[in-house]
């Protein structure tokens, strides 16, 4: 199958989760833009079942030629700019990628599905991968988010994305291509790019250097492993239903301010303060806890209280749940991160490091 954007960190985790189940064998098609990262897929390189190509979704010529070629039984768009912040500061590359190159990624898709023999056309599956933040903003006492749940973009980037969410389903509605979207809560785990909040805290507590929280650090967010994300995506695009839409959630709705505290608490307890292994000109022999180092910054424009994703449907129709808490999704996160500093170093470059100078001072 065609995987689009599988050098990033939601599409490189479920290429590694779904060739370890043995699964199809899967076409990688990413941009490598500032997020995609082939280090992420550097023990696949010489797997029989996985081949890279280096190239955009918005280029039909390219796209053509690889489901041509190749005969992809499936379509994974995990392809989008999806930095909430980077959208503020410069929201075109998300109108580009996220709403024309969907498009275009349509048009390709519905061109080779036109041309297939009949069962093969039966068969098919566009599976898009989306996000909760189309839905907007919930409220204290609001219940979570469901299928149902009306678009109220608040950010350049979830609007994008609530536009690519339309199209697709308008191109299963209009001309019947067989697609299929998933909109999930925030993912983390291993391989995610250090300017998120978990890997950012992460790396800057390893270094001694202020962990930033935006405002008062009660934002809420509803956090899913991100294996726990593939095997979803897996279910659905196994099992689900055509036209449908399903929301992936981890039920584990947590403030900014408490996903600090618990991942200074693991670091605490797994490495101790003057035992860690990056230290930057910023060290503090003193501290006594990695939490110390919390520090709260101006919080960002529009920035939306809370979300929480209603997995109902999911779980019901599909049989899927997630298996991770919280406390054992972070555990695995930070050992991974300790356990691949290499990993680290390679993602931590200058243009990396002025956008956070940038975004935090």
């Amino acid at each position: 199958m065609l995987v689009t954007g599988g050098a990033g960190f939601i599409g490189s985790n479920f290429i590694h989760s779904w060739l370890s189940a043995g699964g199809a064998s899967v076409i990688n098609l990413d941009k490598l833009t500032y997020a995609g990262n082939l280090g992420n897929l550097v023990s696949l390189s010489d797997a029989t079942r996985y081949s890279f190509v280096s190239g955009d979704i918005g280029n039909s010529s390219l796209v053509g030629s690889i489901l041509n070629h190749h005969k992809p039984v499936a379509v994974l768009n995990f392809a989008a700019e999806s930095h909430v912040d980077r959208s503020i500061h410069g929201p075109e590359p998300f109108v580009m990628t996220n709403i024309v190159g969907t498009f275009r990624l349509l048009e390709s898709v519905r061109a080779y599905w036109s041309d297939l023999e009949d069962d093969m056309r039966r068969d098919f599956r566009f599976l898009h991968v989306s996000t909760d933040e189309v839905y907007g903003s919930l409220l204290e006492d609001m219940n979570a988010f469901c299928e149902s749940s009306q678009f109220q973009p608040n950010s350049p980037y979830a609007a994008s994305k609530a536009s690519s969410d339309h199209m697709v389903r308008a191109w299963q509605h209009t001309y019947g291509l067989p697609v299929i979207t998933t909109n999930c809560s925030n993912n983390y785990g291993p391989r995610q790019f250090p300017e998120k909040l978990i890997p950012l805290i992460i790396h800057n507590a390893l270094a001694g250097k202020p962990l930033p929280i935006y405002g008062d650090g009660l934002h809420v967010r509803d956090w899913l492993y991100v294996e726990d994300h593939c095997t979803a995506i897996s279910t659905v695009l196994l099992n689900g239903k055509v036209g449908e839409t399903y929301n992936i959630g981890g039920s584990v709705e947590m403030q900014n301010i408490e996903v600090v505290k618990t991942i200074c608490r693991v670091l605490d307890e797994t490495i101790p303060v003057g035992l860690r292994p990056f230290r930057g000109p910023e060290t503090d022999s003193r501290l006594a806890s990695y939490n110390e180092l919390t520090t709260f910054v101006k919080d960002r424009p529009g920035h939306d209280r809370r979300y929480a994703i209603d997995s109902g449907k999911i779980q019901r129709e599909l049989g899927w749940r997630a298996v991770e808490t919280f406390e054992t999704g972070i555990r695995k996160t930070v050992q991974w991160y300790l356990d691949n500093p290499e990993w680290v170093t390679d993602v931590q470059s200058g243009a990396y490091r002025n956008w956070i100078n940038r975004q935090y001072g």
